[in-house]
């Protein structure tokens, strides 16, 4: 007996028969994107990979795409995506200077007191013309064997001595009382990655003193080992070697002292300086020292002693009101803020940026950000079930994420008005940033990706090797056609051979996006 259907029943037939299943991905691009994928180096490794067509939505390839992996820097694209939604790509924050106490024929009879405003970078990476400017290799990644690092041509004291400069003009030339740093917008917290990783309101040369060493001018001379910036709270302790044309770089930092540090090693002639940094572990102490010096250098002779200040309260938050501001700075739009955090993969930005979300919902911990980040994400249309995040870099156990995920967030972008601004943030494929090497200058998916790269490294005692945790890139590109995708593309646990580096993995991802620029439909 045939049972007769219902009038729904029909219906959903109806439409199952019409609207055709999902077309399978063109063979040849599925051909080499396994070519590749499926390669003996990735014998043990997990991968999670989406591309959709950005213009129906369409997927042109899957594999494991709602697997929750670790995404290393990827993590950045949803932190970023927060903050831009909540704060708006051109907000903008004032570090100001208070008076507290008389002034008398140029005498500050009192205390001076700067109120940091989570400015991440303190005019310390703009350039003359006034744009932000950033190294493809960042100068914080320098002590993780990336070499090659390099500092800004910029003065990373530009922000203090400007706020000096101001003090001088509102006719104060010497400071009798304290000179301190309200850094209470969110609670002190540490990032995530390599680098400086003490996250705070106040930021000065990225938490972060530069060790350049020079050679010298024949081997067995004493290199030239210099600060950026110099300062007297801390002691550097040199002695570095020239060694041969042939040797290789061999450079150590080492922590003698709460504000002493020492470095050690030796510099091949005739090679161009060697960058490495020292992490600030106390940014408001660090940039109190700075900016008295910094008074000093612009004519305000600040009495108080330049490493420790002496016991004295921070105005309550509501007296602000009732003090004279002599200065203010304000930061650059917080598009450039995210421009260089995605380009260089800077972690310390990208760990502030949930604490910023934070503050601006009336909030302090890194903590509520990130819950904050979990509602503006499902407003964007992410599953947020499939993703999971403890830090805004990407460094923690707790950072996970799916590739739909992933490519959810990038679609949502892409119906707001801040997806200029991000889109623009984001390392362009053998032209910028983190992939400016990914693949050759001659390649034709050259400039046709946008994409955010991500690397995490764990060493394995048990096997004496280094296991890279996770590769992983997403974002936009274009193919030869003109079809316009959104990708997401992790690969985790992949043993690395000795003497083989990340690198390798990145050339990977940058031969799978030609592939896909060649082949996608």
């Amino acid at each position: 007996m045939v049972r007769a259907r219902s009038p729904l029943a029909l219906a959903l037939l109806v439409i199952a028969w019409i609207v055709p299943a999902a077309a399978a991905p063109p063979a040849a691009l599925t051909e080499k994107l396994e070519a590749v994928i499926e390669g003996p180096d990735y014998k043990h490794a997990s991968w999670g990979i989406l591309v959709t067509d950005a213009k129906t939505g369409a997927t042109v390839y899957s594999r494991n795409p709602d697997a929750t992996l670790a995404p290393a820097s990827v993590t950045k694209l949803f932190s970023s995506a927060a903050a831009l939604v909540a704060l708006g790509p051109d907000h903008t924050q004032e570090t100001c200077v208070y008076q507290r106490g008389l002034v008398l024929k140029g005498t500050l009879r009192g205390d001076l007191v700067v109120v940091a405003s989570g400015d991440l970078m303190l005019g310390g990476r703009t350039a003359k013309d006034g744009k932000i400017v950033f190294k493809d290799k960042d100068h914080t990644y320098a002590n993780g064997g990336f070499g090659d690092c390099e500092v800004t041509d910029t003065d990373p004291l530009a922000g203090l001595n400007d706020l000096a400069k101001q003090v001088k003009a509102a006719g104060i030339t010497q400071i009798d009382g304290e000179v301190l740093i309200d850094d209470r917008l969110f609670a002190r917290a540490r990032g995530t990655g390599s680098g400086p990783d003490s996250v705070s309101p106040i930021v000065v040369n990225d938490n972060a003193i530069d060790v350049i060493v020079t050679p010298g001018d024949k081997e067995g001379a004493p290199a030239k080992v210099v600060m950026r910036p110099e300062t007297a709270f801390y002691t550097l302790d040199a002695s570095v070697g020239t060694g041969s044309e042939k040797s290789s770089a061999n450079l150590h930092v080492l922590a003698v002292g709460p504000t002493q540090f020492a470095v050690r090693g030796k510099v091949p002639l005739g090679s161009k300086p060697h960058v490495r940094i020292y992490n600030v572990d106390e940014p408001a102490l660090f940039a109190r020292a700075l900016f008295i010096e910094a008074l000093r250098r612009n004519g305000v002779q600040a009495q108080c002693a330049v490493l420790r200040p002496s016991p004295s309260p921070l105005p309550s938050k509501n007296d602000y009101e009732k003090l004279p501001k002599l200065a203010t700075l304000a930061s650059a739009p917080l598009k450039d803020t995210i421009r260089v955090t995605l380009k260089v993969s800077h972690n310390l930005y990208a760990s502030a940026l949930p604490a910023l979300v934070a503050a601006s919902k009336g909030q302090s911990t890194v903590e509520s950000g990130l819950r904050e980040q979990g509602k503006i994400l499902k407003e964007l249309g992410v599953d947020t079930n499939a993703v999971s995040f403890g830090s805004g870099a990407g460094g923690s156990p707790a950072d996970h994420a799916s590739a739909r995920a992933t490519v959810q967030v990038i679609q949502g972008m892409a119906k707001r008005p801040e997806w200029d601004a991000y889109k623009a943030a984001l390392p362009i494929l053998g032209v910028d940033g983190t992939l400016s090497e990914s693949v050759k200058e001659d390649s034709p998916a050259r400039g046709k990706a946008f994409a955010k790269t991500g690397t995490l490294i764990w060493y394995d005692n048990a096997n004496e090797r280094f296991i890279l945790k996770s590769k992983a890139l997403a974002g936009t590109m274009t193919t030869k056609n003109g079809t316009e995708l959104y990708f997401c593309i992790i690969v985790n646990n992949v043993p690395l051979p000795e003497g083989v580096t990340s690198a390798r993995e990145g050339k990977a991802l940058g031969k799978l996006c030609e592939v896909l620029y060649e082949h996608a439909p």
